[in-house]
């Protein structure tokens, strides 16, 4: 009989062998419930599992959910008719020739560690992300379950930098919208490839009870071994083959501190969460994200523990009324972050590695609506990059005098997310991922932004 050691049960809670079926399932749950089911096949064969940090190429995809205004932030249309125009002057920038909205100016002092892309095209219009997490529309190879979004396919193609650091982190915030909220998908690659949710029902199970110490953790990985022996000899799918590292990664987790400490802020020098802010009072998130700065902190120090990708929405831009005083609250807050962000992993020595972006789903309406907001304006949508080794300093397209469509260099979404995977060293001309049917699948079919890179 196979004993698991704990706490003393209820009677009326245990199995045969006197067991709590909570106890069980508490540390079951890290292998083959909860967190495992995010960390499938992390790259066992091709890392060590050192715990020191290695150097390794990173993204930071920042969502901007809802559609943010892009004649309001990086497009100012001065010689717009009012109607149009609206309330915000454009400022000078630290690159001579480029002007941008009056609510970053501390993006503007840094603006040679900035690019801007004012001309992305190819928007579709719904309210979910899907671009900006995958550069395909939502319904591309929806049969199969999708494509994968840019974390799912760094963490199948790169594999884990630590054994005890998931390579794909979620940090989109729980929203009322929930499209809002979704970091990235794993698409036709399966659920172990899904980011790790630190909000999710993983961190429940992420630290040891006081009872349980790391001898007797070791002690249940052998039980876990023996049981999925077990298991496996009924199991004719496949799945309980692929579970064998869910379990080691999950326990590699749990006996670790290295996750835990990056996401924990508090352990962060004072100096440098003021320079971030926490992004409060949340003003107009109603169904939407928080505008949660510190959310960007956390991501850089996920980076530096070793994560490959981490993504995470920030505010909610959908602006049918009130659109200047939201971006004046949002704008000023994301000004400040984003360029904490940039300068920290500049002073640290990461900025060449870690591709930071800021974008969302669509643009918005030129003409300002009867409510002082804008709506919804596929047509034509904008982007903030920064860091990757990419040429910054420098706008990438055009639009019309009104703002309303791409007059220059037209970018598609794919480009963009192609340039992302140049950055982290794959290249998309030739890699490729195998769906569930054997095909071999492009990344992206649109060639990185030779602009930038």
């Amino acid at each position: 009989m196979l004993t698991l050691w704990g706490s003393r049960p209820r009677r009326d809670d245990r199995f045969c062998d006197g067991q709590p079926r909570r106890s069980f399932l508490q540390v079951g749950a890290l292998g083959s419930l909860t967190l495992a089911d995010i960390l499938r096949a992390e790259g066992a064969t091709n890392t060590p599992g050192s715990t020191s940090r290695k150097r390794h190429k990173a993204v930071i995809n920042v969502l901007l959910p809802g559609g943010p205004p892009h004649q309001d932030m990086w497009d100012i249309k001065t010689d717009a008719p009012a109607e149009i125009r609206g309330e915000f002057k454009p400022i000078d920038t630290a690159v001579p020739g480029i002007q941008i909205g009056e609510v970053f100016p501390k993006i503007a002092a840094r603006m040679d560690k900035f690019a801007i892309i004012r001309s992305i095209v190819g928007a579709r219009g719904p309210h979910d992300l899907e671009q900006c997490t995958t550069g395909w529309p939502k319904e591309a190879l929806a049969a199969l379950g999708g494509r994968p979004s840019i974390g799912a396919a760094i963490a199948k193609m790169q594999g884990a930098v630590d054994r005890s650091v998931p390579p794909f982190v979620g940090l989109a915030a729980p929203t009322g919208h929930m499209p809002w909220s979704n970091p990235g998908i794993p698409g036709f690659l399966g659920p172990a490839y899904r980011p790790f949710r630190p909000d999710g029902p993983g961190m429940d199970n992420m630290k040891l009870n006081a009872e349980l110490s790391l001898a007797r953790l070791q002690d249940r990985r052998q039980l876990l071994s023996q049981m999925d022996h077990f298991r496996r000899e009924i199991d004719q799918s496949g799945h309980m083959a692929a579970m064998d590292s869910f379990d080691s990664t999950a326990l590699d987790i749990l006996s670790s501190s290295r996750l835990m400490d990056a996401l924990d802020v508090a352990k962060e020098d004072p100096r440098v969460r003021e320079r971030y802010g926490d992004g409060k009072p949340y003003n107009y998130q109603y169904d939407g994200a928080p505008t949660a700065n510190d959310h960007l902190l956390i991501a850089r120090r996920l980076v530096e523990a070793g994560v490959r990708c981490v993504t995470l929405s920030f505010g909610r831009w959908d602006s049918h009324g009130k659109n200047f005083d939201l971006v004046r609250d949002h704008g000023g807050k994301l000004d400040q972050c984003l360029s904490a962000l940039v300068d920290d992993l500049s002073e640290r020595g990461m900025l060449d590695d870690v591709s930071v972006i800021a974008w969302g789903e669509f643009g918005r309406t030129p003409r300002i609506n009867q409510n002082a907001g804008r709506d919804h304006w596929p047509q034509v949508s904008c982007a903030i990059l920064a860091g990757g080794g990419m040429r910054t300093g420098q706008v990438i397209g055009s639009t019309n005098r009104l703002g309303e469509y791409a007059v220059n260099r037209p970018v598609e979404f794919q480009e963009v997310v192609a340039t992302l995977y140049h950055n982290v060293g794959i290249n998309i001309h030739h890699d490729r991922i195998v769906d569930p049917a054997g095909r071999p699948q492009e990344l992206v079919q649109q060639p990185p932004l030779k602009e930038l890179i």
